[in-house]
């Protein structure tokens, strides 16, 4: 048993050892990315699949392994269609750089912080006086398509225009606000809802948007409820309530600054001093 377990070994190239590695790696990133996802109860259910024909293979049970065969062929083509969004998510995060998306490049490490400060302030606002927002923003994923569904604004970003866009009597306020790099770039878009039940049944309508969104895009987006003034962040498919405004905050020098570079002293400058941005 020695003798053959050293042949074995020996026999293993190193050809052997990156092929080995990088099949573990798709695995892993794999894994990853249908994690809490519709997708993961699909994977279940394909490794079911597959070790009941791995078995009917083994005790040459023909008829099972017949029907098998069909249901695996059928099955590619259905799980193309149901699961379309996780898929086109799949792809774009194989496809994505992680660096800074280009509107975030040739911007002053000022303005971005004063960006961040602008989106802290509304956001309070809305949190304290209940006003439900939706605020979106674009990263390496294009939402080109989403801002097709509501109005072009292309104005910066400041704590009054974000209060008059989701004032209850705005004809924009029914509807998401997108933020591209310094710049509110559209209001009153149409997200594309979830369709997963494990988000909550008391959640409405803006917050299954918000996590719509998420799952088809790397964007990165905000929801103020309107009944309780709740702070939400919804994104990667998942969504995180309760939040306050540091943690906000931080998320979002994340996004405009993912160096880690921050000085925390301006930060703290930004956010606690001066009046709020009119």
């Amino acid at each position: 048993m020695i003798d053959n377990l050293t042949g074995l070994l020996l026999s293993i190239k190193i050809t052997d050892i990156i092929d080995i590695l990088i099949v573990a790696y798709i695995l892993y990133r794999v894994l990853g990315m249908i994690k809490e996802t519709r997708a993961q109860q699909l994977f279940r259910g394909v490794l079911l699949i597959v070790g009941v024909f791995l078995a009917s293979e083994l005790f040459d049970l023909s008829l099972l392994n017949w029907l098998l065969t069909r249901l695996i062929t059928v099955g590619l083509i259905g799980v193309m269609i149901l699961f379309q969004p996780e898929i086109r998510r799949a792809l774009e995060q194989i496809g994505r750089r992680g660096a800074l998306t280009s509107q975030f490049r040739d911007i002053g490490k000022e303005e971005l912080y004063a960006t961040v400060h602008k989106i802290v302030d509304a956001v309070d606002d809305f949190s304290s006086t209940r006003t439900g927002a939706l605020i979106a923003i674009e990263r390496e994923t294009t939402l080109n398509d989403i801002i097709e569904t509501g109005v072009i604004v292309d104005a910066e970003i400041s704590v009054r225009l974000l209060g008059n866009l989701f004032y209850e009597g705005s004809p924009l306020h029914d509807g998401a606000v997108i933020i591209r790099g310094v710049r509110i770039h559209a209001a009153s878009c149409v997200l594309p809802l979830t369709n997963r039940t494990s988000i909550g049944k008391n959640l409405g309508t803006r917050h299954r948007a918000g996590v719509g969104l998420s799952e088809v895009s790397d964007a990165f987006i905000i929801i103020v409820s309107e009944e309780t003034g709740a702070i939400s962040v919804a994104r990667n498919g998942t969504l995180r309530r309760f939040l306050d405004l540091k943690t906000l905050e931080k998320m979002l020098l994340d996004i405009y600054l993912p160096s880690g570079d921050a000085n925390e002293s301006f930060i703290s400058r930004l956010l606690k001093g001066g009046k709020k941005d009119e």
